[in-house]
């Protein structure tokens, strides 16, 4: 009865150290993505300020609009233009790629590699 107690003692130690083990884990891992992840939302980040209504995608935005200056309808032309770009960019970058050749085997070089396959997984008695 005593082995069976400690047996018992040692299954539930060992059990207890595993399940702490992977809590301990879990608990780094929170803290770890708390800590380094990304702060920023998309409304921080630097790229295209969303106050300026001048420099934003939409169509109400591309179409002419009277300026002094012009200066805004050529902003909303760049802006066009990168947009363009990178969604051409994107669209040449997913190619599919070829298939490589079968590799044809013929009959004689079949049946020499079954005999030499044959030959070496049986043993030769001596």
């Amino acid at each position: 009865m005593n082995n069976l107690l400690l047996s018992l003692e040692i299954t539930a130690l060992g059990m207890g150290l595993v399940f702490g083990a992977i809590l301990l884990l879990w608990l780094m891992m929170v803290l770890l993505t708390a800590f380094t992840g990304d702060k920023e939302s998309a409304s921080d980040s630097p790229g295209v300020d969303s106050a300026d209504p001048s420099l934003s995608l939409t169509p109400s935005a591309l179409t002419p609009s009277p300026s002094p200056s012009g200066r805004g309808e050529l902003e909303r032309v760049a802006l066009l233009a990168v947009a363009m770009a990178l969604a051409e960019q994107g669209i040449k970058s997913a190619r599919s790629l070829p298939e490589p050749p079968t590799a044809f085997v013929s009959a004689w070089q079949l049946g020499m590699r079954t005999r030499q396959m044959s030959e070496k997984g049986t043993m030769k008695r001596r």
